[in-house]
């Protein structure tokens, strides 16, 4: 059974976060949240690249999700080198509460007005940060920004390739028509979270990362958050690409996918923005049809895999089966140029 729609974790709000730090630092106007378990192997490589940055008003929240490996120890060591600007945050009790649980308790405790996440194998180029506040303020409208994404397997003596987020770039997209056009609902890619950067005000407005999504449902937890983004407030989709996002086949969507396991936690996914909407009375027939229409293919896998096979191939199927009579006889003829299934 799904939980209850209306968990937020954020256990603070906004407003107490950007307070005063009593370290007597300004305030900075980004927050950087790192959420990591068990990082050791390429953490060093992604604090760094945060450190590298060209725009100076940062602060770096090191959230440690229980680990039981060297990183606690890296992420300790980097917060005593640059005390004020790197913090290192953790569970009551070093307990493993999961990814989202993890980004809600750095939200809590960050001080900037902006928010950007980066994972702990994951690359910000130098000007990350300086782009995307300048984008933020020239469109104090926006709820939320991020660019392309190189899609980094070079490290490893793999290819590397370009995915453009979104749908539209380089202007201003009114809500909620990135939830329509980007993935899960959608077919254009959807951000990846070390690539955005997010006003604290509407984080705390939406109630920050969903917490149920756990385990292998981790590898839709983000999108939680971005539906919940896209419905209050506009979105800015960059061409400029700011994020090596490293392949390997330790990622949580990689491993869920090997496990088998994607279609039953997208299902999740559905189901729980189904129920997120309705609690809220968000009633856009638009967004409904493409709940449903995502949702029927996972609802009923054998008859969506049928429907979408070949036309020979379904054909021959029927015939083993005796159930020929539900062809026709002769396919049906469509106009040139105009390709589809039958």
């Amino acid at each position: 059974m799904l939980p209850d729609v209306s968990t937020g974790g954020i256990s603070m709000s906004m407003g107490s976060a950007i307070s005063g730090n009593g370290t007597g630092r300004p305030d900075p106007l980004v927050s950087t949240i790192m959420i990591f378990l068990d990082a050791e192997t390429f953490m060093a490589d992604a604090i760094e690249s945060v450190i590298a940055q060209t725009y100076p008003n940062w602060e770096l929240l090191l959230v440690d999700d229980g680990s039981t490996d060297p990183s606690t120890a890296i992420a300790r060591e980097f917060a005593s080198r640059y005390p004020g600007q790197i913090r290192y945050l953790e569970h009551p009790g070093h307990v493993n509460r999961g990814m989202s649980a993890t980004r809600n308790l750095g939200i809590s405790a960050a001080r900037g007005e902006l928010i950007s996440f980066i994972d702990s194998d994951d690359i910000w180029e130098p000007n990350k940060l300086s782009d995307q506040v300048r984008i933020m303020r020239e469109h104090p409208e926006l709820g939320m920004v991020c660019g392309a994404v190189l899609y980094w397997g070079s490290w490893s003596g793999d290819h590397d390739f370009l995915i453009p987020t979104g749908h539209v770039f380089d202007r201003p997209v009114p809500q909620p028509e990135a939830l329509l056009a980007l993935y899960p609902l959608g077919t254009a890619d959807a951000p990846c979270p070390s690539d955005v950067m997010i006003r604290a005000d509407v984080l705390a407005r939406i109630g920050g990362f969903e917490e149920h999504f756990t385990g292998e449902k981790q590898a839709y937890e983000d999108q939680g958050c971005f539906s919940k983004l896209y419905l209050e407030a506009p979105v800015f989709f960059s061409s400029t690409v700011w994020l090596k996002y490293r392949q390997h086949r330790a990622s949580c969507l990689t491993t869920v996918r090997r496990e088998g396991q994607y279609a039953s936690v997208r299902l999740y996914y559905l189901s729980w923005l189904k129920r997120y909407l309705n609690a809220r009375g968000v009633a856009e027939p638009r967004i409904d049809e493409a709940i449903n229409r995502s949702m029927w293919r996972y609802a009923h896998p054998v008859i969506y895999r049928l429907l979408t096979l070949p036309y020979r191939v379904l054909e021959e199927i029927l015939w083993r089966v005796g159930k020929h009579h539900l062809l026709h006889r002769r396919r049906p003829v469509r106009p040139a140029g105009q390709p589809g299934r039958v």
